[in-house]
């Protein structure tokens, strides 16, 4: 009997030590910056507008920075740190290298912000709010930004190397690296609906157009014109990985899928008669679902192994530690 309640409060102490240890880790929220930083959401705002003005595709970019930033050791801006010589950064492990970009617009709404709140606002944060800006201004949903990240001190280029999903990876490579992440198969398909924007590079592309079977040959014949078979020439042609509307923020990547237009092997994968073609194919025709899953899965994955509280810093500058 005692022995038995006993138990029962243990388990109960045990479990509010968890939920307050659960509230003293999630520290992140939508108002964070309320009151210490109330320009903040209208002063990146802009500045991403004035970028994807000059260029549409910096949308895209800007979005996968911050999936590139938090498949690594969570979302706490270490892609944005330049290599010195004694710090190897994530800019040159293979994901990354000639290939993430964006890199001067998060510097120019980081002094932006600096300019009307200095010290506050981290870089990590800063990334979460651009890509959901860019979403929006390219035509896609809109969601509240959970904020209050900090910025790590360290980077790891083979983490990014083993943790950022290559474009070569199958269904079942793709499943569990985001699984590890607490990542469901549902969010995996619909954060991969991110390709309905942006472009990739022949060389990423140039195993799929030439060697496989389950394309599209006349979408296959057109990739092929600008994208050679030799490797070596014209590795840095690019294409859009949504053949439909590249710089519109819809379904039409999935609409794609279902018809075996998919440009990247990775893509095709989640349509392939495998266990997310049912997903793949009610994005196809429902929109509102998409742009609903879409929401919840960044949100997610913006909730990956954040640095709050005193843990981390806020940089002055989001190419270097302090």
């Amino acid at each position: 009997q005692n022995m038995a309640s006993f138990c029962s409060r243990l388990t109960m102490s045990l479990v509010l030590f968890l939920l307050v240890l659960g509230c003293v880790n999630a520290q992140l929220s939508t108002d964070f910056y309320y009151s210490s930083c109330p320009k903040l959401l209208s002063t990146v705002r802009s500045t991403v507008q004035s970028a994807i003005s000059k260029e549409t595709r910096m949308g895209a970019s800007l979005l996968r920075l911050f999936f590139h930033d938090c498949f690594v050791n969570g979302c706490d801006g270490s892609i944005l740190l330049d290599d010195t010589s004694s710090f190897t950064g994530e800019k040159n492990a293979n994901p990354n290298r000639n290939s993430a970009r964006g890199y001067e617009v998060i510097d120019s709404i980081k002094s932006a912000v600096e300019k009307v709140c200095p010290g506050v606002v981290s870089c990590a944060d800063i990334l979460a709010i651009a890509a959901r800006d860019s979403v929006q201004i390219l035509g896609g949903p809109s969601w509240n930004v959970k904020l209050g990240r900090r910025d790590s001190r360290t980077a790891s280029q083979s983490a990014a190397n083993n943790g950022i999903p290559a474009p070569t990876s199958n269904l079942n490579q793709l499943i569990s690296r985001f699984s590890a992440l607490g990542l469901s198969t549902k969010d995996l398909v619909a954060l991969s609906g991110g390709h309905t924007i942006g472009q990739a590079r022949c060389t990423n592309f140039r195993g799929r157009i030439y060697n496989e079977s389950n394309i599209d040959s006349s979408f296959a014949r057109t990739r092929q014109s600008s994208c050679p078979r030799t490797s070596g020439s014209g590795d840095n042609n690019l294409a859009p990985l949504d053949v439909q509307t590249p710089t519109t923020f819809d379904n039409y990547y999935f609409r794609n899928l279902v018809q075996k237009k998919g440009l990247l092997h990775s893509d095709q994968q989640l349509f392939n008669g495998g266990s997310t073609d049912s997903i793949v194919r009610g994005y196809s025709t429902n929109p509102s679902s998409f742009s609903s899953d879409f929401v919840s899965a960044i949100i997610k994955m913006g909730d990956i192994s954040p640095l709050t509280g005193s843990k981390g810093e806020i940089r002055n500058n989001c190419r270097r530690i302090n």
